[in-house]
């Protein structure tokens, strides 16, 4: 390794690590704060990155990734679906979703694609005391995110899902990742135990997603949208009665599981929380 690279002892007894997400645009990202908060708590001496990587470039990033001896590589838009084509082998999750969120080095030069999205999810829904065995869910959207909730909460034992999209083509192709979900109806939010809101809907507006009068029976609302943290749809929810999940949750999460992957020690969820929280309130305050 070379003298300038950070040292860290990894799972693999390997030293100097660095870690980064890469994405376009990738200079909002939170991951460097919370991961490199982790880091230290946890005595890792790895350091956490970003790099904006422009469309169409996914593959020469995980090239430079077995060049420069990255430790692991997050990935957000607009490059999950080709770092999933251009890995060397996928995780069952990935594969399911062709999609990959997350980069793990198998060796020096073979790169397994992970999504932890999900799991990331569910997660946090467990950490917040939210039972998922048998829950009656709707999950709102049908995109990249929705699918890999989709996904995770089939195998976490959900009793349903119904996904509720304006385009019913694109609710059935992510309805048929798991035997339990099915297309959904917006009137199905009144009786569901959980509401996911998995659309972008939200995010830096006060715009709602659903009708908050549908809320009136929901039991939990889920809200993957954390710019605001506190969205209009969480505050009708909150108003409803219905216990609330902010989309910090799903983010900490994943990311605890990332590094779980890369350094085989997981980290305390709270202490990346805390990190996020800080940031979103500094950016809030310099804003």
């Amino acid at each position: 390794m070379g003298a300038g690279r950070p040292r860290a002892s990894g799972r693999d007894g390997s030293v100097g690590r660095v870690a980064a997400v890469i994405g376009h645009p990738v200079g909002h990202s939170l991951s460097p704060v919370l991961h490199n908060a982790a880091f230290a708590a946890g005595g890792l001496d790895w350091t956490y990155v970003a790099f904006d990587v422009a469309p169409g470039a996914a593959a020469a990033a995980l090239d430079a990734m077995r060049t420069l001896g990255l430790g692991g590589l997050s990935v957000t838009t607009p490059h999950k679906s080709a770092v999933a084509a251009a890995v060397d082998e996928l995780a069952p999750a990935a594969a399911a979703l062709r999609s990959v969120n997350t980069v793990v080095r198998a060796d020096a030069d073979r790169l397994v694609g992970h999504s932890t999205d999900g799991d990331g999810f569910v997660d946090g829904l467990t950490a917040s005391g939210i039972p998922v065995d048998g829950a009656t869910v709707v999950v709102l959207g049908a995109g990249a995110a929705a699918r890999s909730v989709i996904d995770a909460l089939g195998r976490a034992g959900v009793g349903s899902i119904g996904v509720v999209n304006r385009t019913r083509t694109a609710a059935a192709e992510a309805a048929a990742l798991n035997a339990i979900a099915h297309v959904g109806e917006a009137d199905e939010v009144a009786d569901a135990d959980i509401v996911v809101n998995a659309t972008s809907v939200g995010m830096g507006t006060d715009e709602l997603p659903l009708d908050p009068g549908l809320l009136r029976g929901t039991k939990v609302v889920a809200d993957l949208v954390y710019h605001p943290l506190d969205t209009a749809l969480l505050r009708a929810a909150r108003a409803a009665g219905c216990q609330v999940v902010d989309g910090l949750g799903m983010l900490v999460h994943q990311a605890a599981r990332q590094q779980v992957l890369w350094t085989g020690v997981r980290p305390d969820p709270a202490i990346m929380r805390a990190a996020a929280d800080a940031e979103l309130a500094r950016r809030a305050t310099a804003g």
